[in-house]
């Protein structure tokens, strides 16, 4: 994964608090896929934005979600982010990312791109799924078109559509 040492413990940490929390709080829920586990894919060190401390991010595949998951370097404790929406920049692209906090690793950022998980039918394809957001989205883009104004408001792409290459409109 990685030689620096902190981004090493805090990737690990992430990894051990969400197999806990499939061990314990999600154990024998029907969104489970048993045939997914807990993954932290592709973290490196991201883009420092306005008001947050030095992060990594990645995906986070658990056999009930794949989060992408901005994490910051330093363990932060910030309740008042927490189910909080931010707009945070991930490669070339900015997404939602909503405020969580778990005691085990402190204030985080997560945005959902998977949820239940049953589409996939094993842990490679998921992770293989991650690995191509994550190239994806850190892949230099070629300057596009002009975007479109729908009454003075830019249209957005839906996080899949841009993801997996699929515009919203026809």
């Amino acid at each position: 994964m990685t030689t620096d040492p902190m981004l090493a413990y805090r990737i690990s940490a992430l990894e051990t608090l969400f197999r806990q929390i499939a061990d314990t709080r999600m154990a024998g829920l029907p969104v489970i896929n048993p045939a997914l586990r807990v993954e932290a894919v592709g973290f490196e060190p991201c883009a420092s934005e306005p008001d947050l401390p030095a992060a990594v991010s990645g995906v986070l595949v658990t056999p009930w979600f794949m989060n992408l998951v901005r994490l910051p370097l330093v363990r932060e404790d910030d309740p008042g982010r927490v189910g909080v929406s931010r707009r945070l920049a991930l490669g070339n692209e900015r997404f939602d990312f909503i405020g969580a906090h778990e005691a085990a690793i402190g204030t985080f950022d997560a945005c959902s791109l998977f949820s239940p998980m049953f589409d996939f039918p094993d842990q490679d394809n998921a992770v293989a799924t991650a690995r191509a957001v994550l190239i994806r989205l850190r892949t230099p883009q070629a300057p596009a078109a002009a975007p479109r104004e729908a009454e003075g408001e830019v249209e957005r792409p839906s996080r899949r559509g841009f993801l997996f290459g699929r515009s919203r409109t026809p």
